[in-house]
């Protein structure tokens, strides 16, 4: 069986059998096909004619061009469970990367937006046009609810629950989460889907159930919010980057720093475990360092 026919029928596994997301899929298929180009390379013809050695020289080959640990360890995690589903499938014996160790992993401290960068991005956009009142209701409830890009393009009007104030997400592998959102987020998305949502999807015929849609009235997809948040972080002159996730952060960042408990977080991040969110931590002691070295009459 040829190797990118192979590939194919894991990509079908991952998606029917295992009910990924497509941004898993395509993560995986992207490090299975990378492994694949270094077989070619290496003249290596089968799966199952793996062996520890050329393991060791495919991750010596990605550390020569700069990668992470943690992109690393993501790619191996990758084929371990690739090979786990040729074993599965009888095409190979064994799982070459069993006997592979994890790299220890990078210090990673997320980044996060200052308060008064959010202010700029809230004073942005020209709340009187359609597209103005989309792109605010699209940064209020990231920085309210702290969800991924990819959740926040599944929502739909019906997942709304204006008198609870809560929001139906559907997450990883998905699970399904309530999270709230304040009274900016409601004042943002009620402006939003009583007149510029209705002005949008006067261009489409269909009935069209998504929560933000684009400038066409289609749904609005996870690369288009990307675009946008870019396009506000240009126009309110600030000159850090940004990126759906870290809103993200900062949603996490700024409740740590205001007391709420690590459980509490983990649960409206809809993180399995509680390691996910202890990432968050490492922020906050540096925030609280700095409290206390200034307030502080012998720090």
């Amino acid at each position: 069986m040829e190797l990118k026919s192979i590939v194919e029928q894991f990509k079908r596994f991952l998606t029917v059998e295992k009910n990924a997301s497509q941004h898993t899929i395509q993560h995986y298929i992207l490090d299975v096909e990378q492994f694949i180009t270094f077989l070619q390379k290496e003249v290596i013809s089968a799966f199952h004619d793996v062996r520890h050695s050329d393991i060791r020289l495919f991750l010596t080959e990605l550390y020569d061009q700069g990668l992470s640990r943690v992109s690393v360890s993501r790619k191996l995690s990758s084929l371990r469970n690739f090979y786990l589903y040729l074993e599965r499938e009888g095409i190979v014996d064994q799982n070459p990367f069993h006997y592979v160790s994890m790299p220890k992993k990078d210090q990673y401290i997320p980044q996060f937006f200052y308060e008064e960068e959010l202010q700029k991005l809230f004073q942005v956009e020209d709340l009187t046009t359609s597209l103005g009142q989309r792109n605010q209701a699209l940064i209020e409830l990231l920085y309210a609810t702290g969800v991924r890009v990819s959740e926040l393009t599944q929502i739909k009007l019906e997942h709304l629950d204006f008198n609870l104030g809560i929001v139906l997400v559907h997450g990883k592998g998905n699970k399904q989460r309530y999270v709230p959102f304040g009274l900016y987020a409601q004042q943002a998305l009620k402006r939003y889907i009583d007149d510029g949502r209705l002005t949008l999807i006067e261009k489409v015929d269909e009935v069209q159930e998504q929560l933000f849609v684009n400038h066409r009235g289609g749904p609005l997809t996870d690369e288009g919010v990307r675009y946008i948040l870019n396009d506000m972080m240009k126009r309110a002159a600030l000159t850090s980057s940004i990126h759906p996730h870290k809103l993200r952060h900062t949603f996490a960042t700024h409740l740590l720093n205001e007391g709420a408990d690590l459980r509490s977080v983990q649960e409206l991040l809809g993180h399995e475990n509680l390691s996910s969110t202890q990432i968050y931590t490492h922020v906050t002691k540096d925030y609280l360092q700095n409290v206390y070295k200034n307030a502080h009459p012998r720090a």
